[in-house]
């Protein structure tokens, strides 16, 4: 019984105490919009969601970090709100371009072939460069759109996020009040 009970205690230790979620970040409407040709507000008319995001259940966990939102290859990918290019290089064989946003907010952008260094300040609608036709599981090319938020901005930890919250679709998450 002694063995159970310090058993109990330890793992309460370990566990520490509940933290609370912090708050989602603020998005301006009409600050952030659709990252590849053909994609309006609302709905899409050259394209559309291939595949949504589904949330890791762990942080390593298996999961879709981002939506896939299909394209034409060779088509513009512009970003998808005003930021500074922190990424835009061959990653794992693909090309990857990703913008960081205020508020610890960034988007990230793949496949791409950038035409953009970085550093680059960017507005919305700017052109980071052309899609490539090298996305799995999609029909001829989509993009893999991705949305990570650092809470407070500039910690090492980042959260996924649906990029789809960024042109006002993304599956809202209710939490508890109480």
């Amino acid at each position: 019984m002694i063995a159970f009970l310090t058993a109990g205690v330890v793992l309460l230790a370990v566990a520490g105490p509940a933290r609370a979620e912090p708050d989602l970040p603020a998005i301006p409407v009409g600050a952030f919009g659709w990252p590849v040709a053909g994609l309006s507000s609302g709905a899409p008319t050259g394209g559309g969601v291939a595949r949504r995001f589904l949330p890791p259940p762990t942080p390593y966990g298996r999961g879709h970090r981002g939506v896939d939102l299909t394209g034409t290859p060779g088509a513009p990918v512009v970003a998808a709100g005003a930021g500074t290019v922190v990424f835009a290089a061959m990653l794992a064989g693909r090309g990857v371009v990703s913008v960081r946003h205020d508020g610890g907010l960034r988007t990230t952008y793949e496949p791409v072939r950038a035409s953009v260094p970085v550093g680059t300040v960017v507005a919305r609608g700017t052109v980071l460069g052309t899609l490539e036709p090298d996305h799995a599981g999609c029909p001829v090319a989509c993009l893999h759109w991705g949305l990570r938020w650092a809470h407070p901005p500039g910690a090492a930890r980042e959260q996924y996020l649906d990029p789809l919250l960024l042109v006002g679709l993304g599956r809202t998450r209710l939490w508890p009040t109480g």
